[in-house]
């Protein structure tokens, strides 16, 4: 019996390290995460812009860019270590004012440990409304109401979005939580472009900038749902 034990786990050590280091598929399988959320941030931009009570429209038109995180899990902010992921498309051209362009891959870390409010999933909707705010994201991280100011999102096709925070804010911010939709703050959370990730979507080291700003690739095709909504609702900057 003893005998016995001593091959298995000699069998268990001798497999660890093929466990700990799966090798290509790895790779392979980050790849086919990072086209599951461009298709995931494509739905629910779908969903969302297709209930006129939820974004304004006169702000998704005034918009120079748009983030979208789908499905992020509050309770992986506990240590702020954790990152939700999404994309971000905006305007082309210098002015932001061409249609909506490939998408630069996104990371979202919480600020605080009260922003958690329970383990449920939750898709979060940024517009970035000028262009400070657009170079400054693209650029580096970014704390949310310090490096780049933001409200929560006013909602309905009838909201007051011409109030003084909704006119000075840099970012408006939107979640979507059991079907709930709602304007909340973001404030002290960071953001930041992941270029890892964008490596892994267009199978070459490029800067966030050169995707949003200088049309340097085209729209992937895990990414054409999010492109397409996003023109479809929102053709001209106003």
């Amino acid at each position: 019996m003893k005998r016995i034990l001593a091959l298995m786990l000699a069998a268990a050590l001798l497999g660890l390290p093929a466990l700990m280091n799966p090798g290509p598929l790895r790779a392979a399988d980050k790849d086919i995460k990072e086209t599951d959320r461009l298709r995931n941030a494509g739905e629910v931009a779908k969903e969302i812009m297709n209930i006129p009570d939820d974004i304004p429209k006169d702000l998704l038109d005034k918009a120079d860019c748009v983030i979208v995180f789908p499905s992020v899990l509050k309770a992986a902010f506990i240590v702020g270590a954790s990152y939700g992921r999404g994309a971000m498309s905006c305007r082309s051209g210098d002015d932001f004012r061409g249609p909506w362009g490939a998408p630069t891959m996104m990371a979202l870390e919480a600020g605080s440990v009260g922003f958690q409010i329970g383990g449920q999933a939750t898709d979060f909707v940024l517009l970035v409304m000028n262009e400070r705010g657009a170079n400054a994201i693209l650029s580096s991280k970014v704390k949310i109401g310090g490096d780049a100011s933001a409200a929560a999102g006013p909602v309905g096709r009838d909201a007051a979005a011409s109030t003084d925070v909704t006119m000075r804010a840099e970012i408006l911010t939107y979640s979507r939580a059991r079907g709930l939709f709602a304007g909340i703050s973001l404030e002290g959370s960071t953001l930041r472009p992941d270029n890892d990730a964008n490596e892994r979507v267009y199978g070459k080291k490029i800067d966030a900038k050169e995707i949003v700003l200088h049309g340097a690739v085209p729209v992937p095709p895990s990414a054409k749902m999010l492109i397409s909504t996003l023109n479809r609702h929102s053709p001209k900057k106003r």
